[in-house]
């Protein structure tokens, strides 16, 4: 039985008073990580565009995005880590330049393998800028101000994925695919400037940074573990689908060396008494049970973000632009209601919010597989990401201020490292789960579809004769009708066998949320009126 949560000392040291306000921090540190969430995603239209200005396949195009992914998530776990030995502000600072620098190289790349060398360093620089964000917001707010800092950041984070197609297709349409990279440099350069005026590290930090300096250790074997299980994880889920997993001697290979990697790096980081990343913070149940949920977060908000936008090009006739604006209403509803999350974590536990987050989002997921059809409304898609984000907002918020309770607080970094680790991949498990099963349950149904098209069955034969006799009335001569008979009846299968995958999908991404509902009780109770008070 949990034991009640700690209450704040009055007597005990209050941190110092920042001498700027807090949200002028929030302001800036959302700034570069708002461009760098929305370059996971901006890409993703303008790949033809890519391809075609680049004289390559489509298919080469895409380790465009794949490379990104790859560096992004390397960088994730350690920044933590990179963030004591090298100092915070230095390191953030660091992140931005090179992510400045690499996108203006992206937008000047003469050839498709200079473009994804310089996305590889890119995704290396965007890749602290997350969590490093995080990890200001957090040190930089008094705990009663918290969820309010996080509630900025999750705008940041959930906003820039989903108005990402929208932008890219009007930055393609209207000008060149380049500038979906030179538009990074001015806001680059603004975040530059204002956090060399404006951020300053904590006390804590400057501390372990002096005991470290001169005697500084790094953990080659661990980062190297590290990258070679992270790459080989992200490679696979971008590339698996489309290589058609393990038909794919590179996809099986790695596939392969993703677990053998990453039990040696838990090995390895288990017997260093400095590691890359204390993996004994999954020790904490707290923590593990919203690494859990975040990770659960990643794949709904990613994997819903493709969901509807696919099934309205590929069904429906929408070009990218209008897809991208069917997720718009429901991101512009998450800017208005993460303050309000942010308000109920300072009445209500974390803990209970969470779970009606994820019964909320579970049933906006069954909604969609009773609603979902070919005839569906510009209004009805948009809906759909409407009610999805009423779910949503009660998680992201309380699930990050959960993340911390009893973390002591120079593990900040590393929680916000990780938290957003596993949010990220997540995010990548969704889109991979989505279209892998999208194709998987096609076929499926296909199958069961066609077993009762045949002549042995009523339906069939009159279904055949109708159209076959309307078609020879329209002028075709016979046999022309009656292959255009079975060719219109083979299209419907097809058709209604994807419209039952994409409901498959909303069925299985609801159950999914259901199944975190459980990890509730994992949590320990927090202090509301103090945010991240620990909790024994």
């Amino acid at each position: 039985m949990a034991a009640a949560p700690k209450t704040i000392d009055p007597h005990a040291p209050t941190r110092p008073k920042p001498r700027v306000n807090p949200w002028v921090i929030a302001a800036v540190v959302s700034l570069a990580a708002f461009m760098e969430v929305l370059d996971t995603s901006i890409a993703n239209v303008a790949l033809p565009y890519m391809a075609g200005g680049l004289a390559s396949s489509l298919d080469d195009a895409s380790w465009v995005l794949t490379s990104y992914l790859v560096a992004n998530a390397v960088v994730l776990p350690i920044s933590g880590w990179l963030s004591i030995r090298l100092g915070r502000k230095r390191f953030y600072m660091a992140c931005v330049m090179i992510f400045t620098i690499s996108s203006f190289l992206c937008g000047i790349a003469p050839s498709l393998g200079m473009l994804i060398l310089f996305r590889v360093i890119q995704g290396a620089g965007g890749g602290g800028l997350q969590p490093v964000s995080q990890a200001i917001l957090r040190d930089t707010f008094p705990p009663e101000q918290l969820g309010a800092a996080f509630a900025v950041y999750g705008m940041v984070v959930v906003m820039a994925p989903a108005i990402g197609p929208t932008i890219g297709g009007w930055i393609t349409d209207n000008y060149q695919w380049r500038w979906i990279f030179y538009m990074n440099v001015p806001v680059g350069m603004l975040s530059l400037l204002l956090v060399s005026r404006l951020i300053e590290d904590p006390e804590y930090l400057r501390a372990q940074f002096r005991k470290l300096r001169g005697h500084m250790s790094i953990d080659y074997v661990g980062i190297g573990f590290l990258a070679l299980s992270l790459g080989a994880l992200q490679v696979v889920l971008d590339k698996g689908q489309e290589d058609n997993w393990f038909y794919s001697p590179m996809i099986a290979t790695l596939e392969v060396i993703f677990p053998i990697a990453l039990v040696l790096f838990i090995v390895w980081e288990l017997t260093r008494s400095k590691p890359v990343m204390d993996l004994r913070m999954f020790k904490n149940r707290n923590f593990a049970a919203a690494a859990a949920m975040i990770f659960a977060y990643g794949v709904v908000v990613y994997g819903m973000t493709v969901f509807t936008p696919q099934y309205v090009q590929a069904y429906m006739g929408y070009d990218a632009k209008l897809a991208g604006e069917t997720q718009l209403q429901g991101a512009l509803l998450l800017i208005v209601l993460m303050p309000v999350a942010a308000r109920l974590v300072r009445r209500i536990e974390a803990r209970w919010l969470i779970g009606v987050g994820f019964l909320l989002t579970a049933l906006a997921s069954f909604y969609v597989t009773t609603n979902l059809d070919l005839q569906i409304s510009f209004h009805t898609a948009a809906m759909y990401r409407v009610w999805l984000s009423v779910g949503l907002a009660l998680l992201f918020v309380p699930i990050n201020t959960a993340s911390y309770v009893g973390v002591p607080e120079e593990k900040g970094g590393e929680v916000s490292g990780t938290i957003n680790l596993l949010r990220n991949i997540g995010g990548s498990v969704g889109i991979s789960m989505v279209e892998t099963m999208i194709a998987r349950r096609e076929q499926f149904h296909q199958d069961v579809l066609s077993a009762h098209v045949t002549r042995a069955r009523q339906a069939y034969r009159n279904m055949t004769s109708g159209l076959s006799a309307d078609l020879f009335h329209r002028g075709l001569t016979q046999s022309q009708a009656g292959a255009q008979t079975t060719l219109r009846i083979y299209n419907s299968v097809i058709t209604q066998a994807n419209v039952l995958s994409y409901i498959d999908v909303a069925w299985l991404i609801g159950v999914m949320c259901l199944l975190m509902m459980p990890l509730v009780l994992m949590l320990k109770p927090n202090n509301p009126k103090s945010a991240v008070a620990s909790a024994e």
